[in-house]
């Protein structure tokens, strides 16, 4: 009994620190967290809902160093958009018709929109605002360590030139590096894959000793 006691804590605490280690986010966050020089990008807005009430509108700055250019529309959805002096595209609204085409509890909605990455390599933040039924604002702001973070998306300096289209074009250095990327990538699955296999050995092995006991 007093095994088992132990094996149930241990699996509680690895339990624990699974779960802290992969966080749920239910913030509204702008993907790809990561893109590249001059790249005309297709970034996607995902905006869950934290309280019981339905999002009826968001807004999300637009930084100055991109280039906006264009939306998908969403059915029920109006979109306006904010620009400078230079007509240059500040922030994009998105707002329900009508309440019953908002967001719901529990659900949440993806927009996606495209804009041209800036020359020079660094990072992008994300400013959002998001706009409950009841007039409530929680604005998406603060640091990456903060309550309400905004997005931040990093631009790195790409081997690629650009042709007119705004289609990247890669030269031979930056295929090898996408493949030793991508090398890395399958190298950290195998090793992520093999720690699991262990710890659920060790359970098994666990389970035995106490089944003999």
């Amino acid at each position: 009994m007093i095994h088992t006691k132990k094996l149930v804590s241990f699996l509680v605490a690895f339990a624990v620190i699974f779960l802290v280690a992969f966080p749920a986010s239910a913030h509204v966050t702008v993907n790809p967290s990561s893109s590249t020089t001059e790249s005309w990008e297709t970034y996607s807005v995902k905006v869950p809902v934290e309280k019981d009430l339905h999002t009826t509108k968001v807004t999300l700055k637009i930084p100055s160093n991109i280039e906006y250019k264009m939306y998908e529309a969403v059915e029920g959805w109006k979109v306006t958009t904010s620009t400078d002096d230079n007509e240059n595209v500040t922030s994009v609204t998105w707002e329900a018709e009508t309440k019953e085409n908002g967001i719901k509890p529990g659900e949440y909605r993806i927009f996606t929109f495209t804009a041209q990455n800036p020359a020079e390599a660094g990072e992008i933040i994300w400013d959002a605002f998001q706009y409950y039924e009841d007039g409530s604002i929680v604005e998406w702001t603060g640091e990456s360590d903060s309550e309400l973070p905004h997005s931040v998306t990093t631009i790195e300096k790409s081997g690629a030139s650009v042709d007119s289209h705004g289609t990247s074009v890669k030269n031979e250095s930056t295929k090898a590096n996408d493949s030793d990327s991508q090398s890395n990538e399958e190298s950290g699955l195998h090793t992520t894959l093999s720690i699991i296999a262990i710890i659920l050995s060790l359970i098994a092995i666990a389970l035995t000793f106490i089944r003999k006991k």
